[in-house]
């Protein structure tokens, strides 16, 4: 087994890039991984990684290691949910990430109340408005806000999101209200943006009685967490581009106004997506099942006032 925990080990090493983060998501401190991989080396007789002060990189034995290693600690994983699905007990570690608002919110204050009911079950939530990178950094679940783009993960749909663009009586008393899309951009209104490798929100969809326009705004402030932008909206820095539900209480306590009610951004979708490896992992689908309700209810509450 010793043998074994090296080998998960040095997976997650690849995978993360250091010590420092294989040994957090695997719960030993970056001694112990460093010392299960010198036993690994030691072990085959090469060198796996060349090493920097921050980085570990897989040298040509490792990189040809990690391929077949990964089916190994993969083929270990369906064996065990297999067993688990026998047994009806279900067992193991779950590694989740979210956006920071939905993280926050919905995702991060529900794990304790699924760890009581299922004990056995670990679960390592890492938030972040990044999308992030799930078979290469051996996520068993993400959840997110928007479009699904690649094709070699499952997708669950969990709720539809309506958006709306707000912003604070006290921007809109400075800088007057937009009647029109157009306006937006002809004003040179400030729009606060969330932005990180990949991001689209630089260019708004909003839906008027012609169809949808495309809007491209700019603005001085930019950000990569959700939260940043609404906070920043609320002190009258700008206007933002936001799921309803994050910025409901807002809106019903009047520190946030509703903009461009007859042109509202697209719809977002609210979702889990997983490896297809996870499907018959019924300790994933556990998970994905109390999630979805919870958000559900939570988000119709929230929207509900109550």
């Amino acid at each position: 087994m010793a043998y074994l925990d090296n080998v998960a080990v040095f997976v997650r090493v690849v995978e993360l890039g250091n010590l420092s983060s294989a040994g957090r998501d695997m719960r030993i401190s970056p001694a112990v991984a460093s010392n299960r991989i010198k036993e690994l080396e030691k072990h085959l007789g090469v060198r796996l990684f060349n090493r920097t002060t921050r980085q570990l990189t897989p040298t040509e034995h490792g990189r040809v290691f990690y391929t077949g290693a990964k089916r190994i600690i993969d083929a270990v994983d369906e064996a065990e949910a297999a067993v688990t699905a026998l047994s009806g007990h279900p067992r193991g570690t779950i590694r989740v990430t979210a956006p920071l608002g939905i993280g926050r919110r919905l995702i991060a204050s529900g794990i304790p109340e699924f760890h009581d009911r299922y004990p056995d079950i670990e679960v390592r939530l890492r938030l972040s408005d990044h999308n992030v990178d799930i078979m290469k950094e051996g996520i068993d679940v993400a959840f997110r806000v928007g479009v699904l783009e690649d094709s070699s993960l499952r997708m669950r749909g969990i709720l539809d999101c309506e958006r709306v663009l707000v912003a604070a009586p006290t921007y809109l008393e400075k800088r007057g209200e937009p009647a029109r899309p157009a306006d937006l951009v002809q004003q040179k209104h400030d729009c606060l943006l969330l932005r990180y490798p990949g991001s689209r929100d630089f260019t708004w969809t909003l839906n008027g009685p012609e169809g949808p326009q495309k809007i491209e705004v700019r603005g001085p402030y930019d950000t990569d967490d959700g939260d940043v932008l609404t906070g920043w909206a609320i002190a009258g820095h700008g206007i933002a581009n936001k799921p309803r539900f994050e910025v409901e209480p807002f809106i019903r306590d009047r520190r946030l106004k509703v903009i461009l009610p007859d042109f509202p951004p697209s719809p977002v979708q609210l979702a889990a997506v997983y490896p297809h490896k996870n499907f018959q992992d019924p300790k994933v689908r556990l998970l994905l099942d109390f999630m979805a309700e919870r958000c559900q209810r939570m988000i119709r509450e929230t929207l509900a006032g109550r």
